[in-house]
């Protein structure tokens, strides 16, 4: 426990007097508004200069959650204090996107009276984020070309080669993929999961089949065929969790991220996640969601925003402004696997039945 060596002042503490001196609005050095600086400089710096401190908070847990998924083993006690920290930062960005309901208060031409001063400087060089987006797993490969020009183009020396140094370090993405190809209870000793599972598949197919060839005579022969094409899409589309190459061929499409065992796995969690010792991975694959939902909707409501102040006018960083930002909130997201897993769901009552040897594994019990 650290000692109190003397008296702390809150001011001193905070460093409030830096941080309160660090808003300087160009506007007020060099507009010549008989008003002087423009009124409303003030509160996009503050905002941003926030956004830039939640950031760093989201980093500072961000690697934290990386070291604890860094290890060769992650022990289950610690997967209740990653929990934690997604959840912080899932809270984190719930203030960063209220914060554009601040911004908004700012009528358009109120912000023109001072836009021009901003160029070419963009929200394109806030390094901090772009190392968010890195660390979970959004590298600069896996964007838009017109991603890439500005994800790098803007940005000056240093912050590019820092930013460039780290796509070499393992992403949360990559760690996790690890962590779930570790999980050990898919295919045991005197119990296969998978076989069993695609049985229950099969089942419920065939059951689809039926009901489509049930109802045949309320369909016309084009409509009966669509819905027997799109059940055979998802016998299919079953069968690509299976099938290595099958599924290695969607990782080269870029249509899957993750291994074919990882995706397996994280499948199983979901669908015996009321298993006890199965309830905090499944927390973490959801927060995981969560966060990349979260930021998905930050990047819709920026592009909003700048709709909003600047129509079709291009950012002032040289990008096409609203049009680009739509586009990185569509294409620049990371854990689109876990989002797809819902195609894999089944019923409760359709599960597989866990052998009782293997299911006390998944339980607490004395």
């Amino acid at each position: 426990m650290h000692k109190n060596k003397g008296s702390v002042y809150y001011g001193d503490y905070l460093q409030l007097e830096k941080l309160l001196d660090s808003q300087l609005p160009l506007s007020r050095k060099y507009t010549d508004t008989t008003n002087g600086e423009c009124h409303d400089e003030m509160l996009f710096i503050v905002v941003h200069q926030v956004y830039e401190l939640w950031f760093k908070q989201i980093l500072h847990d961000l690697n934290a959650i990386l070291d604890t998924f860094s290890q060769t083993f992650v022990p289950e006690s610690e997967l209740s204090s990653v929990v934690q920290k997604l959840g912080r930062i899932k809270k984190i960005q719930g203030l960063l996107i209220g914060q554009f309901d601040v911004l908004e208060t700012m009528t358009p031409m109120d912000f023109l009276e001072f836009r021009d001063l901003l160029i070419p400087a963009s929200g394109f060089q806030s390094v901090q984020f772009r190392e968010i987006e890195i660390k979970l797993g959004l590298t600069t490969d896996g964007r838009q070309n017109v991603d890439r020009e500005f994800f790098l183009g803007r940005l000056n020396e240093s912050d590019r080669k820092k930013l460039t140094d780290l796509e070499t370090s393992s992403s949360l993405l990559k760690l996790v993929e690890g962590w779930l190809e570790r999980v050990p209870f898919t295919n045991m000793k005197n119990f296969n999961f998978w076989d069993e599972y695609q049985k229950s598949i099969e089942s419920i197919l065939h059951d689809d089949q039926n009901i489509i060839l049930a109802n045949s005579a309320h369909l016309s022969e084009a409509a009966k065929n669509i819905q027997l094409d799109n059940l055979e899409g998802t016998r299919s589309t079953f069968k690509s969790l299976f099938n290595e190459k099958a599924h290695n061929e969607l990782v080269q499409n870029k249509q899957r991220i993750l291994s074919q065992k990882a995706i397996l796995n994280a499948l199983f969690i979901m669908l015996y996640r009321d298993e006890s010792m199965l309830a905090l991975p499944f927390q973490v694959l959801t927060s995981l969601m969560d966060i990349d939902e979260n930021f998905t909707t930050w990047r819709y409501r920026h592009a909003l925003l700048a709709q909003r102040m600047l129509g079709t006018k291009i950012g002032t960083g040289g990008s096409s402004g609203h049009q680009y930002l739509k586009r990185a909130a569509d294409n620049n997201r990371v854990f689109v696997d876990l989002f797809n897993l819902s195609t894999f769901l089944i019923p409760r009552s359709r599960l597989p039945i866990i052998p009782t040897e293997i299911k006390k594994q998944l339980n607490f019990h004395v």
